[in-house]
């Protein structure tokens, strides 16, 4: 058996230079490593070991090793998890692709005179003719791949600089302290640890439609795989309403495809609150993305390098599609199966197999521990980091102030943006909720549209709307939304006060810089009711 101890050159990027630069990672995941092996015993013994390399487990391992403990890395694939390799670094770089398109096509509206597309009878948000643009999806494809190659490195280089081990290969429990590897090189491994954390993350769901396995496969995309298309999709058929169907639908409607939505449910991002998701929806149509709410995918077919999809509503009637793709985003599912988790006697959620864990992320079993996406929603990196945080202040940190209470996942606030553009950008509770938990309060709502922000009029930008709500007997926030031109920000800034228990007022009555983003906080609470 052998164990691969990484080297910090190994992480270095090459730079390569043939007529223009570019950036190649010296390797694509550690299965391809050629380090110096180290022998190791029939079982190997760790005080720590952390399965999944994700946006928890990652930090978690580094700052194990570098408190003394000895640390493994179990990772199957890529180092950095889903967020850095197939979520949000690749989707927002290609996102920021699309958007330049967007801004090309627009270009009349700012008095930048290009070439006018005639042949296309839509026109921009001022009226006037697109103008003409073309994507080479190869380059876009290589800017992604150049970036999360650059930010997979970070993260090799700094798990091999923290002395952590890393093994390369998948784990599944023997007992609650014992965890065999499947190593990527055929053979097996066997590890202990006191301490065991899950971040072995979600996957995307595959759904059970009836003619789905009869289309082709490179037809049949999903949110790793559309990212790898070297090709724009003559018209993309998504399926699913949720941020990440809405995510690439405007994205590759702005590199050229034509674009149909499929949603299941009444609305688009149904969590979110009913004027919000209409202003979505509106904007989205404006874009020249079709969509159809209340409709269900009953059955697939292929002809003719087409796909077909038999649709019916909620009313009786059907409708048939014909696309050249298919996008499967009806939700993520937790890595879990592979884990034996029973072994270990770590309870699941039978309905959809997440792992079970308390406010301070430890299953029903002593010394093990789950993090971000396998132990439930709400699913956001910034969560899984959070989840990170709060192990190392009650593993690592606890050590050194036995007293310190321990960290808790209660009452923790939850921010999160759809890179929809304009961004929808939403922290705290929901209207509905709001109105649910506080029944003997009197919930009071403020909404205003972005026509009424002057950055926003400035930049030509105005489409959508932001909208708080408040206690009205206590004058706290909330919620607050903001579907909008930089949305995320704007919502952060909310967030701090939040935070920081600062009420409506205190934000209407600030100084904001003009003409700034940050000053329609003056102005929204004109319209509290």
């Amino acid at each position: 058996m052998w164990l691969v101890r990484t080297h910090p050159t190994r992480t270095l990027l090459l730079r390569l230079v043939a007529g223009h630069q570019t950036y190649l990672a010296t390797f694509r995941h550690y299965s391809t490593l050629k380090s110096s092996p180290v022998p190791m015993e029939t079982v190997r013994n760790y005080d720590c070991i952390v399965i999944g390399s994700g946006q928890a487990g990652t930090p978690l391992s580094v700052a194990f090793a570098k408190a003394g403990k000895r640390t493994a890395l179990i990772e199957r694939k890529h180092i950095g998890g889903c967020c850095v390799n197939e979520g949000c670094t690749p989707t927002k770089t290609m996102i920021a692709s699309g958007r330049v398109a967007y801004l090309c096509r627009r270009s009349l509206d700012y008095g930048v005179v290009t070439t006018t597309d005639s042949s296309s009878s839509t026109k921009t948000l001022r009226g006037n003719p697109l103008s003409s643009v073309s994507t080479d999806m190869k380059k876009v494809r290589e800017r992604k791949r150049d970036i999360v190659a650059d930010s997979r490195a970070r993260n090799e280089r700094r798990v091999a600089e923290g002395g952590v081990d890393v093994i390369v290969g998948e784990g599944t429990f023997v007992d609650k302290t014992t965890v065999q590897i499947k190593l990527n090189d055929g053979s097996e491994s066997v590890v202990t640890g006191n301490v065991i954390c899950i971040n072995t993350g979600e996957r995307p769901v595959r759904p059970t439609i009836p003619g789905l396995d009869t289309i082709p496969q490179d037809l049949v995309l999903d949110s790793t795989s559309i990212m790898e298309l070297g090709e724009i999709p003559e018209h993309l058929l998504v399926l699913g309403g949720g941020y990440i169907g809405l995510e690439f639908g405007q994205l590759f409607r702005r590199l050229g495809s034509h674009v149909t939505i499929i949603q299941r449910a009444s609305r688009l991002m149904p969590r979110e609150d009913v004027d919000i998701t209409s202003c979505l929806l509106d904007i989205l149509k404006e874009d020249g993305i079709t969509v159809y709410l209340n409709s269900e995918v009953t059955r697939l077919s292929h002809s003719d390098n087409h796909v077909a999809l038999s649709v019916k509503a909620n009313d009786g009637s059907t409708n048939n599609i014909v696309g050249s793709h298919i996008l499967l985003a009806v939700g993520r599912v937790p890595n879990t199966e592979a884990l034996n988790l029973s072994a270990a006697g770590v309870e699941i959620d039978e309905k959809k197999g997440y792992i079970k864990c308390n406010e301070h992320l430890e299953t029903n079993v002593s010394g093990i521990y789950a993090l971000g996406d396998v132990k439930g929603p709400p699913a956001f990196t910034h969560i899984s980091y959070d989840d990170f945080r709060i192990l190392e202040a009650n593993i690592v940190s606890r050590e050194k102030i036995p007293d310190k209470p321990l960290a808790t996942l209660r009452d923790r606030l939850v921010p999160y943006v759809a890179y929809t553009d304009p961004q929808l950008g939403h922290v705290g509770l929901h209207e509905t909720e709001a109105r649910k938990l506080f029944p003997n309060s009197t919930i009071k709502t403020a909404k205003m549209p972005m026509n009424y922000v002057a950055r926003a009029l400035e930049t030509d930008e105005s489409r959508g709307m932001m909208k708080a709500v408040v206690n009205a007997d206590t004058g706290k926030i909330l919620g607050f939304t903001c579907l909008g031109l930089e949305g995320g920000e704007i919502m952060s800034i909310v967030q701090v006060a939040m935070m920081g228990g600062v009420r409506w007022e205190v934000l209407r009555d600030a100084v904001w810089a003009h003409p700034s983003l940050a000053e329609s906080l003056n102005n929204l609470w004109a319209f509290l009711e």
